[in-house]
């Protein structure tokens, strides 16, 4: 009897050994792919689910956004700019299945084609829409990454250029046309303003000349603001107008 309860008690302790290694649970963000003989079976999970001991084996996938930085990439810019680029890339997986059979490795296959789709996308843009159409680079890249993923059950979320490193001389030639930019602005804003005064000298000119007395209110208006100011020197203007009449008294004169 003591032999056969203990040949009893080490098979009931072999079952129990089955019994929990066939128990497997999967968090809410994971999925259990599962194969039987190396036959892909089906997915399982979250929860509790059972396996067959010794045949069935699982793999586990996490659905959860996975959040990857590309590492800083060498490029060379459509009008021959050299520049360093890196970016974050954002994805899930959507098919457990694929993930697992379509490629070894998901994540790393997925950051080889982040960084080459980099190199080769902004290597056709030029430096000014690289700084300026952020938004539409970001969407290209995101488009072309997640066409390739796609067959991995790979789902690509965002992609987004954060850094564009220039060389420092580059910088500069561009400080210096945007200081020439803004000079030009300057200079079609003072020639406005210039036209735009003479607009409104020649309007008044026509005023005075239809009106003599606006002239002269003119004068006196001109000699109160200038005795309102502390100057040693005083400038009197004499309209024309006044001095006409003595100027054809003394062509009578000289005649």
């Amino acid at each position: 009897m003591t032999v056969v309860g203990i040949l009893i008690a080490i098979l009931g302790f072999i079952v129990l050994l089955l019994l929990l290694s066939a128990i497997r649970i999967a968090k809410e963000y994971e999925r259990g792919v599962i194969f039987r003989l190396g036959r892909l079976v089906n997915t399982k999970g979250p929860g509790l689910f059972l396996l067959i001991p010794v045949v069935d084996r699982m793999v586990k996938v996490d659905l959860r956004t996975v959040t990857m930085s590309v590492p800083p990439q060498e490029v060379i810019t459509r009008d021959n700019v050299p520049a360093k680029v890196n970016a974050v890339i954002y994805f899930r997986v959507i098919e457990p299945e694929k993930a697992i059979v379509e490629v070894e490795n998901f994540i790393m296959a997925t950051s080889q084609i982040a960084q080459t789709t980099l190199r080769s996308t902004l290597g056709q843009s030029d430096l000014d829409h690289l700084l300026a159409e952020r938004d539409k680079i970001n969407q290209q890249l995101q488009v072309i990454i997640d066409e390739q993923t796609t067959p991995w059950g790979i789902k690509v979320v965002t992609v987004e250029v954060k850094d564009v490193e220039i060389p420092q001389t580059m910088q500069r030639a561009m400080a210096r046309q945007a200081e020439a930019e803004r000079e030009r602005r300057a200079k079609i804003i003072a020639a406005e303003g210039e036209f735009q005064a003479s607009e409104k000298l020649a309007s008044a000119a026509g005023v005075i000349s239809a009106e003599p007395m606006a002239l002269q209110l003119r004068f006196l208006q001109t000699l109160v603001e200038v005795s309102s100011e502390r100057n040693s020197t005083t400038i009197f203007p004499v309209p024309i107008d006044l001095i006409k009449p003595f100027l054809k008294i003394a062509e009578k004169a000289a005649e």
